[in-house]
């Protein structure tokens, strides 16, 4: 009996070795955290699809590393501290890679420079710069490089939000006189949203460069390995550079 239930045994690994190399290899299961109100990087569609260029970054990444990738829609406030307990294996949502988060979390190899920016009412005139706006507020999503940018400058008071959104609503109706955030987000609400068409502009240049990074536990190498090969792999097939086009042109 026992003879038989080891060759039964045997044959049941040589056969999952052999579907294994078959098949392929079993997909390695990927929790990836993401703030999913910041468009057109990370958002909810008409269709509750989370959708953006974040999320097709995730997924080319996913398709060229033979990854499964389940992306966690999480509030931003709370994102990191997430990541640092372990409830998913990485944070994928606009995330600047910065000095002081370096201290915390490593990062994958950049993906996206999308500098800060300011948006101001459409009728704003002789503003081109945070510093026009003394005396006033500024809006900026709380715990981003957009208000830590807005901090930096002299006179100038800074109103956070949960969501960049609300910063946004609140400038078309005059409570505040302007908001920061990343280009391709400005874009996306001052010159492409139904809602706000004609009632926002930017202005200025762009006043910092913004790398963005995947974020995974200190140490975390397996993990960061595996998602620095998928984007190594879609960086020279041309696929990042087609996936900026789609979302960020």
């Amino acid at each position: 009996m026992k003879h038989r239930l080891f060759v039964i045994a045997t044959v049941l690994a040589i056969f999952a070795v052999l579907s294994t190399t078959a098949f392929g290899q079993a997909k390695v299961k990927l929790i990836i955290a993401s703030d999913c109100t910041f468009p057109p990087m990370e958002y909810v569609d008409a269709n509750k699809n989370i959708v953006g260029f974040d999320v097709d970054v995730l997924n080319a990444i996913a398709a060229a590393s033979n990854l499964d990738i389940t992306i966690k829609n999480t509030a931003w406030d709370g994102i990191f501290a997430g990541l640092a307990n372990k409830e998913y294996d990485a944070v994928c949502s606009s995330v600047t890679i910065t000095d002081e988060r370096k201290v915390q979390m490593d990062f994958s190899k950049p993906y996206v420079n999308a500098g800060q920016i300011l948006v101001v009412q459409t009728g704003t005139n002789n503003v081109t710069t945070v510093a026009d706006l003394a005396g006033k507020k500024v809006g900026a999503q709380i715990g981003t490089t957009g208000a830590i940018e807005v901090k930096k400058v002299a006179g100038v008071t800074l109103a956070t939000y949960d969501e960049i959104g609300l910063a946004f609503e609140d400038l078309v109706q005059g409570r505040i006189a302007g908001a920061v955030v990343d280009g391709p987000t400005a874009t996306q609400f001052a010159l492409q949203s139904d809602s706000y068409k004609g009632k926002l502009k930017i202005v200025g240049k762009p006043f910092t460069d913004e790398y963005y990074g995947i974020a995974v536990n200190k140490g975390n190498k397996k993990v960061l390995d595996l998602l620095n090969a998928g984007l190594d792999k879609i960086t020279a097939s041309g696929k990042l550079a087609d996936l900026e086009k789609k979302w960020l042109r």
